[in-house]
Formats: structure tokens, C-alpha cells, sequence
């Protein structure tokens, strides 16, 4: 469990992390993926709310924002106030402080229609069980599932330096930066749309159905 170093860092979170993802271009990504939420919305490992911004409310009917970390569920309300204040706005979003690998009280029997996680694999030690509750709680008619996580490169020299130093910066941030996704991915058993990969194959956008 990770979870004291993510409350120890909600508070800096946003601003050490902001200009590395801003030169990357992982702003775009995250922006790509979450303007495509709709209806039934479930945000998991949502972290300091780094994708609220980027939000359409109109086009949801619920929005169900998840984390283990409080402090970090407690900078990304206040972010979701900030960006949209308007009371109808306020009245759709839910922050819950839990794990997604236990059942998310779901807004409509049948599940969510879209799940969105963004760098979540990374800090959980089961992560494929994270990946088989994703999809459990997704709707099996039409329900998507996004993912966008980082992990193994596709060469063999990165590789080395991602294994040689992925001990001390998990025990710094609490994320395991040399996970084989694809493994993962595929272990879980959860059908595979499509899979691209950014950044010398160290990032990758996912998309899975239940």
C-alpha cells in the first residue's frame, strides 16, 4: 500500500508534475480521453483531479470520482469546484475515497458507460484485478473503458534504466514506472479495442470493453 506517499504529496502534486506533463504533451492526451466522457461516468485513481478540467458535465449524467488517497480526493473536490460551480454541476459529481478494486456503488444497475483512468496501473499492486473490477462495474451493452497508463518501453536500453532505478522512485512516489502493461493488460482477461503506445512505448492509451 502506497497510499501515505500520495497523501504526502497531494499538496505538490500538481506543481511538480505540471511541467514535464506539459512539455510531453500528456495534456492533450488526458484532455483526448476524458472530453469523451458521457452519461454514467466513473473516474478511478483520480489523484489530484489532473482531468477535471477537462470535463463536459452536460454530457454526463452522473460523475463517480475515485481514490485511495484522501488528501489527494480532497484537492481534486475542490478543483471540480472551481472549474464548475454551477449547482447542477456540483449535484452530478461523487468523490469517494476507496479502492476500484471493491465495488464502486454504481449510479444505474446495469453500470457505468464510461470508465476513464488515467496512471493508476502503476501504483497498484494488483493491477490486474484493478482492470477485472473496471470492468465488472461497466455497462456490457455499449460500456468503454479508457485507459492511459505508462510503463515498459519498446526498447531494451530504457528498459534498463526503468528497472535500475524503479525501487527507489516507487518508494519515493509510489509508482512502479517498469510494468509490463501489455502483460498486465492481457492477464486480466478483459477484451482488448485497441492499444497505442506515445513517449518510446512507455505510455499507453487503452481501450478495453467489459
Amino acid at each position: 500500500d502506497v497510499t501515505d506517499r500520495w497523501d504526502k504529496e497531494a499538496a505538490t502534486f500538481d506543481r511538480d508534475m505540471g511541467p514535464m506533463e506539459f512539455y510531453m504533451g500528456m495534456n492533450w492526451l488526458r484532455k483526448s480521453m476524458t472530453r469523451q466522457a458521457h452519461g454514467h461516468v466513473l473516474e478511478a485513481a483520480v489523484g489530484t483531479g489532473r482531468n477535471i478540467k477537462y470535463y463536459k458535465p452536460v454530457l454526463c449524467e452522473s460523475i463517480t470520482m475515485v481514490d485511495q488517497s484522501r488528501k489527494m480526493v480532497d484537492v481534486a473536490y475542490g478543483k471540480w469546484k472551481e472549474y464548475f460551480p454551477r449547482a447542477e454541476d456540483l449535484a452530478k459529481v461523487t468523490f469517494r475515497h476507496q479502492s476500484v478494486i471493491d465495488d464502486v456503488k454504481l449510479p444505474d444497475p446495469e453500470g457505468f458507460d464510461f470508465v476513464i483512468q488515467t496512471m493508476g496501473l502503476c501504483s497498484t499492486p494488483e493491477p490486474e484485478a484493478l482492470i477485472r473490477s473496471l470492468a465488472r462495474m461497466t455497462k456490457k451493452d455499449g460500456g468503454r473503458i479508457l485507459l492511459l497508463e505508462h510503463g515498459r518501453s519498446k526498447y531494451d536500453w530504457l528498459n534498463r534504466v526503468l528497472d535500475k532505478t524503479a525501487a527507489p522512485h516507487a518508494d519515493k512516489h509510489g509508482c512502479w514506472w517498469n510494468k509490463d502493461i501489455i502483460k498486465i493488460v492481457e492477464d486480466s482477461g478483459v477484451d482488448v479495442v485497441a492499444i497505442s503506445r506515445y513517449h518510446l512505448g512507455t505510455t499507453y492509451w487503452i481501450e478495453l470493453k467489459p
